[in-house]
């Protein structure tokens, strides 16, 4: 008998303990019937023995007739065996009951219920059920559902994890002797409100099988997820495979199209009404693809209900097969190959792991969500604010020598004092794609050594554009090592679509599962960051070459292979070359890259800020838990450059958006303008300059998307933005997406400020115009098409301050001694933005930690300035005494991590 521990802290939630009661009164009561049902049974086969015998026994002539009449088949049958059988059905179904109780989960706001007769799951929360479901797999191309194996052993224990503790239970599904079995195991934190589920399949047959697909979710019943509220109110928050495949946008149950919502990675269901959420996430891409299906019912569009859902661990070729941006879509089915690994006796294979969540706060479920992610794939998520220039819609792929170095040398004249840095080219550089070392020596005809060296003496830092798996028709690979391009059945490489940006090129994958093309694509990366001083390399179309086929090494997934590549890259670049995540799906580079895309392509026109928005807030909660935010370029000059076909310039209401769209997402900041064009309008230049948006971006938080899924029909998408810098002050966007003038009205304790404090409010793009705020909130009144308004609210009841810093600076130290300089602020109420030091030897310099070195013994005072937030800086004098030299080591040969493998032995 098992018996289900309550925490303590559930004590306060008598609904669930009365659910539970009852189901265990409920298996009790059943357990007792079936009891007496077997002692009726008993009772019955032992008064058909005791008969027979006796008959068996008496020499009676008649009673012989009748012996003989009674050993006729049917006869033996009624008073033999059947008491038997049913005798000992009785029995298994007493032991398989008593053995096979319910078993019932339960944290602070989640509850699980196993059920031990067929297998499935429920997932609720208090007295709600939310989802009944079972798991399944997809062998040899047929599926099996938990339901269909006829004996499931259930078992319950503890764990402890990297996310936490709590309980869990383990589903054995068995009595199939030619099918692999099927066992879950389901847990539910008792730290966090969320829980997780896994598949495994284990072949004990004794042959082999293939497995296409594990499924994690497959939900039963009439009504699959049940939001509290009618399901017309559903609003769905799908994840793309990649970061603009297909575009994220947030639907409505009566908008999804086709009638199905397909999610890549995760999905969030909201009900209007019930302010109820579910949310299924990833926590692993280690082999497979996590898909849910959410199919609505198209009998009643009218008053649209879901149909199913399902969540699926499986290949890529489904989202190859059927997005418009994929080359495979309409491309020969050959170089279309379903996912099938085989599954020897003895072996076993898992899902991906899957997080589950239920609440009526969905921001702390994908804050949930996102700091599992960061946790449990040590995310780089340490980077600091990047700003920049970049080339892309600068000018395109007609990107020069000479364009490019006047961009430098403006961008290192007037920016660079702001933090400006980094300098990147993009696409067009370069011969082909999958060669990315031999320059376009049409565009670039001196090569790119020259200009790297000229960037370098700005102080400017070096950034390149790579799509790393790509290999054109063009490329020295293609024309020597087809060998070591993905295949097809026929082994014919995949061909995966055509690029046009840089002169027509063919397109094939690199198979980075080969070790010659692993090697090429070591030496690759190896001379970006060594030759070409590369700091900062984008890795894009990464969703492209994310496809199934016969790799080098037999039964690799896309995202095996995926992963291999980005492992290597790292490797060559080293720990300190920042690699940037576009094109790919969100989840498999975490923990290798630094930065990700969060949004599609921006560019030079309103539309293309607006079809980005939905992006960046959906994913806000991936900066600093997946990688620091990518939200492509800003763009607010006036040219006429566009990829798509554009009519008039950008207003300074659309500049306005676009470079407030970048600040939100509170991560990279470049400029994708021309800037000798952009520095002839000092009204725009002004947008890149100015303090309160660099602040935002300096801070490194994401601004939180209030609207996320509460935004009102006439709105579109969602559109107001806050950021809470510190508890004296916090900005708030609030963007107009639509074709209409549009009105809103803030309550402070809507925006989850102190209401009973007193404000004021500064409108950043518009400083001498008076905002409309009372005691009560703010209102926006008639906001104009295609614009944004920007406020910065003032806590005028808390005074301003200076953050609080930690520093620590040597007292002593000799001279060419290394010293290591730190300072932080980690508890401080007010967060530093900026650290600047001063050695008190004439040498300055910007940053949080710095090593330096005197050059003379001497008393030395070190100067530490922080900026915080509120204005205010904090400021301290440190003595340093140097004296005596530092006795200089014998020679010893530097090696760093990518030149250990091939050191002289």
């Amino acid at each position: 008998m098992r018996i289900t521990a309550v925490s303590p802290k559930l004590k306060e939630l008598p609904d669930i303990r009365n659910r539970a009661g009852f189901r265990a009164v409920f298996t009790l009561t059943r357990t007792m019937v079936r009891f007496v049902i077997f002692i009726i049974v008993l009772f019955v086969y032992f008064r058909c023995a005791r008969y027979s015998e006796a008959k068996n026994r008496s020499q009676d002539p008649a009673l012989i007739a009748d012996r003989m009449v009674r050993k006729t088949r049917l006869s033996r049958y009624i008073c033999g065996a059947l008491p038997r059988n049913i005798a000992v059905a009785a029995v298994l179904s007493v032991v398989n009951f008593a053995h096979a109780a319910d078993i019932t989960l339960m944290n602070r706001g989640e509850s699980v219920v196993v059920h031990a007769g067929d297998g499935s799951y429920e997932i609720g929360q208090q007295n709600h059920l939310v989802i009944h479901a079972r798991v399944a797999v997809k062998m040899d191309h047929t599926w099996i559902t938990s339901s269909d194996y006829p004996a499931h052993h259930v078992s319950e224990s503890s764990f402890s994890d990297t996310l936490g503790h709590g309980r869990t239970v383990t589903v054995q599904c068995t009595g199939l002797p030619s099918r692999p079995e099927l066992t879950y195991v389901i847990r539910l934190y008792d730290n966090i409100d969320a829980g997780d589920i896994t598949v495994r399949v284990q072949n004990h047959t004794g042959k082999s099988v293939t497995v296409q697909s594990i499924r994690s979710v497959e939900a039963l019943g009439d009504r699959p997820l049940k939001t509290g509220d009618s399901e017309s109110s559903d609003r769905v928050l799908s994840d793309s495979f990649s970061e603009d495949w297909p575009p994220l946008k947030i639907y409505d149950l009566n908008q999804a199209p086709g009638g199905m919502l397909r999610a890549v990675g995760s999905q969030l269901i909201y009900n209007q009404r019930s302010r109820q959420s579910i949310f299924f996430g990833a926590l692993s891409s280690d082999r497979f693809l996590t898909i849910m299906h959410l199919k609505v019912n198209p009998d009643v569009m009218h008053q649209p209900g879901i149909g199913s859902f399902t969540v699926d661990s499986t290949g890529t070729t489904e989202i190859q097969a059927t997005d418009p941006e994929s080359g495979l879509r309409d491309g020969p089915a050959k170089n279309l190959l379903e996912l099938s690994l085989p599954l020897d006796p003895g072996s076993e294979i898992d899902s991906e792991r899957l997080m589950f969540a239920l609440g009526n706060n969905y921001y702390a479920i994908l804050n949930t969500y996102g700091d599992a992610i960061r946790l449990l794939h040590h995310s780089r998520s340490g980077t600091g604010p990047m700003l920049g220039w970049w080339s892309w819609t600068a000018f395109y792929s007609d990107i020069t020598e000479g364009n490019s170095w006047s961009n430098a040398q403006w961008l290192a004249e007037y920016l660079k004092p702001l933090g400006f840095d980094y300098f990147h080219l993009d696409l067009g550089y370069a011969y082909a794609r999958g060669e990315y070392t031999t320059p376009n020596a049409a565009q670039f005809p001196n090569g790119l050594a020259p200009l790297v060296r000229k960037v370098g003496s700005l102080g400017l830092k070096m950034g390149f554009w790579t799509a790393p798996f790509e290999v054109s028709d063009r490329s020295w690979v293609y024309e020597h090592h087809k060998d070591w391009l993905l295949h097809n059945s026929q082994g014919e490489p995949i061909n995966i679509g055509i690029g046009d940006e840089a002169g027509k090129e063919v397109l094939f994958i690199l198979d980075v599962t080969n070790p010659d093309a692993q090697e090429y694509l070591r030496a690759t990366y190896r001379t970006l960051a060594k030759d070409w001083r590369a700091t900062y390399i984008k890795l894009d179309f990464m969703d492209n070459t994310a496809v199934e086929g016969n790799y080098h090494r037999p039964h690799t997934t896309a995202l095996e292979a995926q992963r291999i590549g980005l492992q290597i890259i790292r490797e060559a670049v080293g720990e300190h070359v920042l690699l940037d995540k576009d094109g790919s799906p969100m989840l498999n580079p975490v923990g290798l890259v630094d930065e990700g895309r969060l949004s599609q392509d921006t560019g030079h026109t309103f539309l293309r800020s607006k079809e980005a928005a939905t992006g960046i807030a959906a994913r806000y909660y991936m900066q600093h838990n997946f990688f620091l935010s990518d939200p492509d370029a800003l763009t607010v000059s006036r040219q006429l450059i566009e990829e798509r076909q554009i009519q008039a310039p950008l207003t300074l209401e659309e500049a306005q958006v676009s470079v407030t769209l970048a600040a939100v997402s509170g991560g990279m900041f470049e400029i994708g303008d021309d800037l000798p064009t952009l520095g002839k309008d000092a009204e725009r230049v002004a947008l890149v300059t100015n303090p309160d948006l660099l602040q935002m971006i300096r801070l490194g938080k994401s601004s939180l998307p209030l609207d996320l899924m509460t935004y009102r029909h006439e709105d579109e998408q969602p559109g107001v933005f806050l950021l809470q810098e510190d508890a004296r002050q916090a900005m708030l966007a609030v963007f107009n997406w639509t074709e209409r003038s549009n009105s809103h009205a803030f309550s402070f304790s809507d925006l989850g400020l102190q209401p009973d404090h007193h404000y004021h409010v500064l409108n950043v793009f518009r400083p001498k115009e008076q905002s409309r705020f009372n005691s009560t909130g703010l209102q926006v009144e008639k906001l104009p098409v295609h614009s944004v308004e920007l406020f910065k609210i003032l806590d005028d009841s808390i005074p301003a301050q200076p953050p609080s810093v930690v520093a620590q600076v040597p007292t002593n130290g000799k001279v060419s001694q290394d010293l290591l300089f730190t300072a932080a602020a980690p508890d401080s109420p007010v967060p530093a933005i900026a650290y600047h030091w001063d050695f008190g030897d004439g040498v300055i310099a910007d940053g949080a930690t710095l090593t330096h070195a005197y050059t003379h013994g001497d008393s030395f005072v070190a100067h530490l300035r922080v900026e915080g937030v509120d204005g205010l800086s904090f400021e301290k004098d440190y003595p340093v005494i140097i004296s005596g030299s530092m006795a200089v080591p014998v020679p010893k040969r530097y090696l760093d991590d990518t030149t250990k493998s091939s050191a002289p032995k």
